[in-house]
């Protein structure tokens, strides 16, 4: 069962909301001062606290602090009459996970449970239910034939919610996913096989390594600054997971996947990037710094898996 402490020196005229919690199946224990809300929390292990802002003895936020310093993990509502900036600004910055301002109603208050306690089961669950209806339009995209447009299409959204589910610890819908990743892998690495060497060829040729900067570079140069990062073995889904940091200091305005070329090993396809040409083409060139080395895919450079979600890039 659910453990919440309520501290408010008026407590007992929140009778109704207590009433209403323990008909929904929380435990609640009360308390009408920041000192006797202290000394419970210091005895008892809570899942939930809410905390009024004015009390006699500690008030709200010397008691938010000293209840962080013990658990810090805890969450902890703040309640207040008081709608001033400084408060609000002083309570977000003592780490409180939510703000309600008096005076607050029931489903208020189950809401806020609901979002600090209940959220990753919740999420699980509609994760399940969405990924279970999304499951049926994937598995009909595979069934057809394909461009190379729609197979990054599947690509993404696989990727998104192979992330989603990750997240949420629905490992048997896990299970799941990684089957359809399989069948995907096996019919985008068929896809590839019959239309690589028109690729190549420049024939309908989606994004890649080769022409990557000179499609998607050149035209930004200018006389400011530009730079390029190129970041080796990054794939797609370990992107997704950094770009919330980097999205701190930089906006993404856009977003775009290019194929690698074969074999995806970084002395072909990061050099391809680099010199703008297939490795053929830079042997050819350059047959003094060209180093086709057997043992390292030289005469197997064709052999390699090609899967999006396999990229060396």
């Amino acid at each position: 069962m659910i453990s919440i402490l309520w501290a408010d020196d008026e407590i007992d005229i929140l009778k109704p909301h207590i009433i209403f919690l323990e008909q929904k199946g929380y435990n609640v224990i009360t308390s009408k001062s920041g000192n006797e809300a202290l000394d419970r929390f210091k005895e008892t292990i809570f899942d939930l606290v809410f905390l009024d802002e004015n009390m006699p003895g500690y008030t709200g936020l010397e008691t938010l602090v000293r209840m962080k310093a013990i658990r810090p993990s805890i969450p902890i509502v703040m309640i207040t009459k008081s709608e001033e900036e400084s408060i609000m600004e002083e309570a977000i910055g003592s780490k409180i996970s939510d703000y309600l301002i008096k005076p607050v109603n029931p489903n208020q208050i189950l809401l806020s449970i609901k979002k600090n306690i209940e959220t990753k089961r919740l999420i699980g669950e509609r994760t399940t239910i969405n990924y279970q209806q999304e499951f049926r339009n994937i598995g009909m995209s595979l069934s057809g034939s394909l461009d190379k447009d729609e197979w990054v299409d599947v690509f993404k959204k696989l990727t998104f919610w192979e992330l989603e589910i990750e997240k949420s610890g629905e490992g048997s819908v896990g299970e799941i996913l990684s089957m359809q990743k399989t069948e995907a892998n096996t019919q985008f690495f068929r896809f590839v096989k019959n239309n690589y060497k028109k690729w190549i060829n420049g024939e309908d040729a989606p994004l890649m390594s080769h022409n990557l900067v000179r499609r998607n570079v050149i035209n930004h140069l200018s006389n400011k600054p530009l730079y390029l990062i190129v970041i080796d073995n990054l794939r797609y889904d370990q992107w997704k997971i950094i770009e919330p940091v980097v999205s701190h200091d930089f906006r993404v305005k856009k977003e775009e996947i290019y194929y690698s070329i074969l074999p995806t090993a970084t002395q072909y396809a990061r050099n391809a990037i680099f010199s703008g040409m297939l490795p053929s083409e830079m042997e050819k060139r350059f047959p003094g710094k060209w180093k086709n080395d057997e043992d390292e895919g030289g005469k197997n450079m064709f052999e390699e898996d090609f899967m999006l979600n396999q990229y060396k890039d």
